[in-house]
């Protein structure tokens, strides 16, 4: 039972990875750099903020 168990485990990863990959496949590269300079400015924004608190 416990092999099963593992296997049904494994076996549901990997459908959640694929999924992952398919959706990370499907941005146009305008949509990826947008979405990094979100990001970019996001971190920059955290980072500015935290050296404001020290």
């Amino acid at each position: 039972m416990l092999g099963l168990a593992a296997f049904a485990g494994v076996a549901a990863t990997g459908v959640v990875v694929v999924r992952a990959e398919r959706r990370r496949r499907a941005y146009t590269p305008q949509e990826v750099r947008d979405r990094l300079r979100a990001r970019v400015a996001e971190a920059g924004e955290s980072s500015d903020a935290s050296a404001s608190v020290s």
